[in-house]
């Protein structure tokens, strides 16, 4: 049986995070979402939160689990039996960054592959940055975020708007 783990801060959750993993769903036995916290991000959800919309959206998908992480993603890889480090690429900025945590990773644990998965061409431009600047406008989201995830993070905004 083939673990991979998709990490990530998923600050709020998009499409194209629940593209990457249903994809990803088809091609492994168990995929981990693993929801980390990012040193140099300021997150509007709590760890917990995130995992809670993410299980929201991947909630019809079977072989998908949300866990919250905290800590170098290669031991929580090794603490859920995963052998692959899953990693969407939206564009080829994103490559030169992950090719380096990758290498880093293959250093500290060898025996944990990277998998890098490439965005489809519907989603490449999207981001979690993108539906916070969108949003705070007071643009539309829903083109960009789960249906059954769009409310809260609607809540959120004006929750931020109200405190600035």
């Amino acid at each position: 049986m083939t673990t991979a783990v998709y990490p990530g801060s998923f600050d709020p959750v998009t499409l194209g995070h629940v593209d990457i993993i249903r994809r990803a769903a088809k091609m492994f036995d168990r995929v981990i979402v693993a929801v980390g916290i990012n040193m140099e991000k300021k997150p509007w959800f709590t760890a917990e939160e995130r995992g809670e919309l993410l299980r929201s959206a991947t909630k019809d998908i079977q072989n998908v689990e949300v866990v919250e992480f905290e800590g170098l993603l290669v031991d929580f890889a090794k603490s859920v039996d995963a052998t692959v480090i899953l990693k969407g690429l939206r564009a080829v900025s994103d490559f030169e960054y992950e090719f380096q945590m990758a290498l880093t990773n293959s250093k500290l644990a060898p025996e944990i592959e990277t998998v890098f998965l490439t965005t489809s061409a519907v989603n490449m431009y999207l981001s979690s940055s993108i539906v916070k600047q969108v949003g705070i406008l007071g643009g539309d989201i829903s083109p960009f975020v789960p249906e059954c995830v769009h409310d809260e993070i609607k809540s959120r905004i004006k929750q931020r708007s109200r405190l600035k």
